[in-house]
């Protein structure tokens, strides 16, 4: 409908100096500017009675038009034209999916189908296979000083408020565990806007030969790193999905030898298997094949300057070589159990030896949004949440809660089980979960760990999964 009929209708009419097209679908006119001596804007501009050339749908992306007769020059410069990928996209390489003969089809049945006795086997399985686990993990909700003039600060509301004490018992963890330091490179998975990526910043205070890759899929707006970017070290974002992330071919990374530390809040489901095997198996693995020049053999006996900070030359982020592991450290805040793959999880060979396998963690993953049913809410009202929360990494953890809430209230299974029942076991299937995460981790020389970052009052989700290497495994000769 142009502007003749819409005036006609008794409907306001355009803006002076505006498009005199009018919107059926948003009820109003266009509000776009029209070039000098024009009614209607680019868009719109097929309405001019003087105009004979036919716009057609662009056959990227039909949500706009173009002039038939400039097709060709519009598609090599269409916003949604495939861009060329980057040097550091290689296809699948932190997928996992090498044993694929074990990976399930898509369309599961739900827990709700499974009879009293299926259920009841189910979480026979998952407690057998849990014996040995520690179930109640060590708390260590920390804090640091580079957030104590924002968490003081009585302009941030209850949200905010709730972010920085996340914030700030991840840094006080890494500060515990010597990663905030000198001569490395942060990586943020599932950066979101980079918040935590400023804080470290932050916290680092000019310390020299420092990087951070803000590793996040999708487009992001207000972006905290962008006050960065004037410094003289490298605040950089890598626009790919982890899956296909090949750090090694990074440039910074390939430029300069320094240790890199992997860090996340509220990395999603999948997306943290992904993160580990691109950290510890992907970039280690490749790195060490690369290194033409092999570090000099360190020995047991050899028990000085372990830690990177124990030395000047340390703290100017030089000669790091003699002890250190291509990965320094991995601290991710962990979320959104219910969104683990089998065919991406770093646990499988963990499942498999507690005799577990796709099927178990299939219903288990589902399980886990039992730990959340207090928390519930109507599955109208979380589902118009939930619509809004498709990112791979979020800086709010409610779409989590509110995947949870809609998993707990789906699968009707109130009369067999009593709400602290399902929490319970919902906690043990994260823990298992987790369990398969750690182990990997240890197989491949690193102490990794599970603790409390901060009270459930703040995070439903509040496991953080640090990880650093062994002592063994950074004296040990090399070959």
């Amino acid at each position: 409908m142009a502007a003749e009929p819409a005036a006609a209708a008794g409907l306001r009419a355009p803006v002076p100096g505006r498009c005199g097209y009018f919107v059926e679908r948003k009820k109003r006119f266009c509000r776009m500017i029209p070039a000098q001596g024009r009614r209607f804007c680019g868009e719109h501009g097929h309405q001019e009675e003087e105009n004979d050339r036919k716009r057609i749908p662009c056959p990227l992306d039909p949500k706009h038009t173009v002039y038939e007769d400039q097709l060709q020059k519009h598609l090599k410069k269409c916003n949604s034209r495939e861009k060329p990928k980057p040097a550091y996209f290689v296809q699948d390489i932190n997928a996992g999916l090498k044993d694929a003969t074990e990976i399930l089809d898509e369309q599961q049945l739900p827990i709700s189908s499974l009879s009293k006795e299926e259920l009841e086997d189910l979480i026979k399985k998952l407690k057998k296979a849990s014996n040995g686990i520690k179930p109640i993990l060590k708390d260590q909700m920390l804090s640091h000083q580079a957030l104590q003039e924002a968490l003081n600060d009585p302009k941030n509301g209850e949200s905010a408020f709730k972010h920085l004490k996340q914030q700030a018992s991840i840094l006080g963890n890494m500060e515990k565990l010597c990663l905030l330091g000198p001569g490395r490179c942060f990586i943020e998975f599932g950066a979101g806007r980079g918040k935590l990526s400023h804080w470290v910043d932050i916290a680092l205070q000019d310390a020299e030969n420092v990087h951070f890759l803000l590793v996040e899929r999708a487009t992001t707006r207000f972006k905290v790193d962008g006050k960065h970017r004037k410094r003289d070290y490298i605040f950089e974002r890598l626009q790919v999905d982890i899956q296909h992330l090949c750090l090694n071919k990074v440039p910074i990374l390939e430029k300069e030898k320094l240790p890199v530390v992997g860090i996340g809040k509220h990395l999603c489901g999948a997306a943290t298997d992904l993160a580990l095997r691109c950290l510890v198996e992907s970039y280690s693995t490749q790195y060490d094949e690369r290194n033409e020049e092999p570090s000099p053999k360190r020995f047991k006996s050899d028990k000085t300057d372990i830690a990177f900070n124990n030395s000047a030359d340390e703290r100017s982020g030089k000669n790091v070589s003699e002890n250190w592991k291509p990965v320094a450290g991995i601290v991710i805040a962990l979320c959104c159990h219910h969104r683990c793959q089998w065919k991406h999880y770093v646990g499988r060979e963990f499942f498999r030896t507690v005799g577990l396998g796709p099927v178990e963690f299939n219903y288990f993953q589902r399980m886990t949004s039992w730990a959340t049913c207090g928390m519930r809410e109507t599955i109208t009202e979380a589902s118009t949440i939930d619509a809004k929360s498709k990112d791979q990494s979020s800086d709010t953890e409610e779409h989590d809660q509110v995947r949870n809430r809609i998993e707990c209230s789906s699968d009707s299974l109130q009369g067999l089980l009593t709400v602290e029942e399902r929490k319970q076991i919902g906690r043990l299937c994260k823990l298992l979960i987790d369990q398969g995460r750690i182990k990997y981790l240890q197989q491949r020389g690193y102490n990794a760990a599970l603790q409390y970052y901060t009270d459930s009052s703040v995070s439903l989700e509040n496991v953080l999964l640090t990880a650093v290497p062994s002592q063994s495994s950074v004296l040990q000769p090399t070959a």
